[in-house]
């Protein structure tokens, strides 16, 4: 068995590489808009970006600002779960075709949902792949029955921390440990 790495080989190594950072990409625009974490939402654009999502139309710090405040007023937490994903890439631009469900715990405790798919031009910069636009196609929206938070009974649940907005969600813990005690439930 050859372990040598053909020209082709390589080829095909870059082109994974260059889809993974742009589904990093991806992944930043939803986890910066999750946790309100501007800094890590920003950097999913380049600066002179144009994104149209609903009435929205504009740069990407005015759609933090404007969807934060949207999210904020309106829900208690959101998801933007990234789906099926499509990358074409030609040198330094990939359009890509990303399905997503949004799901909004409103603050009157129902729950919005969303489906359609994010459209979107990323251009690498600089050695960073980065959206430089975007459209968002919204296909379809719902409420779903709510129901109450699995477990918010158990006492020592959020000793790993509570889900929050913002960097003191346990996700940015590091390293993540485990502070609750051993319990295998009867």
């Amino acid at each position: 068995m050859s372990t040598s790495i053909t020209p082709e080989k390589l080829a095909e190594l870059d082109n994974l590489l260059d889809r993974q950072q742009v589904l990093d990409c991806l992944v930043r625009f939803s986890r910066g808009m999750d946790r309100f974490d501007r800094e890590l939402f920003l950097s999913a654009f380049h600066a002179d970006a144009t994104i149209a999502a609903g009435p929205f139309v504009g740069g990407p710090a005015d759609l933090y600002d404007w969807a934060s405040e949207l999210h904020g007023q309106g829900q208690s937490a959101t998801h933007h779960n990234l789906l099926n994903h499509t990358c074409d890439i030609e040198g330094d631009v990939a359009h890509t075709e990303t399905y997503y469900l949004f799901v909004g715990r409103n603050r009157d405790d129902s729950n919005w949902i969303a489906g359609g798919r994010y459209l979107d031009r990323l251009e690498r910069r600089d050695g960073r792949w980065r959206i430089a636009l975007r459209t968002n196609a919204i296909e379809w929206s719902g409420t779903a029955p709510t129901m109450p938070i699995p477990y918010a009974e158990v006492p020592d649940i959020h000793l790993n921390g509570t889900p929050a907005r913002g960097k003191d969600d346990p996700s940015y813990r590091r390293p993540l440990t485990n502070q609750r005690k051993t319990h295998i439930p009867d």
